[in-house]
């Protein structure tokens, strides 16, 4: 079931008091997003969606339903039974059998203790495993050697064709792991421990691989820690979100006391350059090779930010628990001319020769250091509650899930008004309404 609206959206329900967090006027110029299509078929929160190819989605979500759409046109294709409660974990699951065509699957897994796959082209049922002891949070799927990885309170690695490989004993820290092949062809595989990540001070929320080197964690105090990919070992530290000091272009927030919830790193995303952080109610800009954040937006949202993306153009988008989703613009500061130096005191006898050579290097590398600022350039009101997530689309728009059951698929008002007229244009040709001339 799905209906248009053309327009800014409306005021979620409940959020009429905002806090004083950086607003958009009415006229957003650079938001394309003025057309949304609201997609109705779930019957409970929708926590997670998955792109299939590059025109279709899956939704799942606490009423144990996987939904199927099509992402240009909002058409639900298929509507999955299969789960008794809520889907926990969602992932793409393409089949390499040599002997059978490149199908698009998908796995799910629930708190009624099995997984599914799914085919999505039939909207059929593959195969279920329903052997685990507890539920599965997540899953992840290693494509090249045709293996995938179910955790929860336990480690276990799977072939194609679901049958278990290996698994790990009860796990409580964040432990990094090698897949390896056995010699022996009647063990087959092993998982081996190589390093527990007991660098955090806390619980570790989030996990992003920027490249093959490098990969970046964030915990639930507000700590963020790049690791080297090859070796395990700390590259660099950040912990110092909230400190006015460390971003002094941000006004300081006179607070009592913090809690765990302003300061968790809920998610990261990066593009190789930069590593983005969803801290809080705010949004940080990492860069990696300058080890420090190159921008912030300390109070993004009036709630905490559960998601967060690098689109083209230099843009982000972000939603919240408020049920908003924005649209930021990461631009570089005009710099102004450093001032010089004074000449003081030390420096007539002679004892500041040291200090002015630290200070001609901390000019330079001022100097030589852009900064940059996160710009709002877009608020997308549709939903009347938490946003969990969303997919990027491209050109086919943007689509969101929320609490409030509904997924909006969100499109570029002048692109969908343009096909609309060249529709009408090849309708009325087609007619020998339209009379053309050469």
């Amino acid at each position: 079931m799905l209906r248009w609206l053309i327009g800014g959206g409306r005021e979620p329900q409940g959020l009429a008091e905002k806090s004083s967090v950086q607003t958009v006027g009415e006229e957003q110029t650079q938001n394309p997003y003025t057309e949304l299509l609201v997609l109705k078929g779930h019957q409970d929160i929708v926590r997670f969606l998955v792109q299939i190819d590059d025109c279709r989605f899956a939704s799942a979500g606490d009423d144990g339903i996987v939904c199927l759409w099509n992402a240009q046109t909002g058409e639900k294709l298929f509507e999955l039974h299969g789960h008794t409660h809520k889907i926990t974990a969602i992932a793409p699951f393409s089949s390499s059998d040599a002997f059978e065509e490149n199908r698009h699957l998908i796995i799910t897994a629930s708190a009624d203790r099995t997984v599914i796959v799914w085919d999505c082209t039939s909207g059929r049922q593959v195969q279920k495993v329903s052997c685990f002891h507890s539920t599965v949070k997540c899953l992840t799927v290693l494509q090249r050697l045709d293996v995938w990885l179910s955790g929860g309170s336990d480690l276990c690695v799977w072939n194609q064709k679901l049958d278990l490989l290996c698994k790990t004993s009860h796990l409580t820290d964040a432990v990094i792991f090698r897949l390896t092949d056995s010699n022996n062809e009647s063990e087959g595989w092993n998982v081996l421990e190589v390093k527990r990540l007991v660098d955090h001070q806390d619980n570790i929320l989030s996990l992003v691989s920027v490249n093959e080197l490098t990969f970046v964690t964030g915990s639930h105090v507000g700590e963020l820690i790049v690791w080297d990919a090859l070796d395990w070992t700390k590259q660099a530290t950040e912990c110092n979100f909230w400190d006015s000091s460390v971003h002094p272009d941000v006004q300081p927030e006179i607070k009592l006391s913090q809690s765990p919830n302003e300061t968790s790193v809920q998610h990261l995303t990066s593009d190789e350059e930069c590593v983005f952080a969803a801290v809080g109610k705010g949004i940080y800009v990492y860069n990696l090779q300058m080890k420090c954040v190159i921008a912030c937006q300390r109070t993004a949202h009036d709630s905490s930010v559960l998601h967060i993306e690098k689109l083209p153009n230099r843009q982000l988008i972000s939603c919240s628990e408020d049920g908003s989703v924005r649209i930021w613009e990461l631009r570089e500061k005009q710099q102004l001319p450093a001032e010089p130096v004074p000449t003081g005191f030390f420096n007539m006898w002679g004892f500041g020769r040291a200090n002015k050579q630290a200070n001609q290097a901390a000019k330079k590398m001022q100097e030589n250091t852009p900064m940059y600022f996160l710009e709002l350039v877009g608020d997308l009101i549709g939903h009347s509650s938490a946003v969990q997530m969303f997919l990027y689309f491209g050109e086919l728009g943007l689509v969101t899930c929320s609490a409030d059951h509904l997924i909006i698929l969100w499109k570029d008002g002048e692109r969908e008004s343009s096909l609309r007229s060249l529709t009408l244009f090849q309708k009325l040709a087609q007619n020998g309404d339209l009379q053309l001339k050469l």
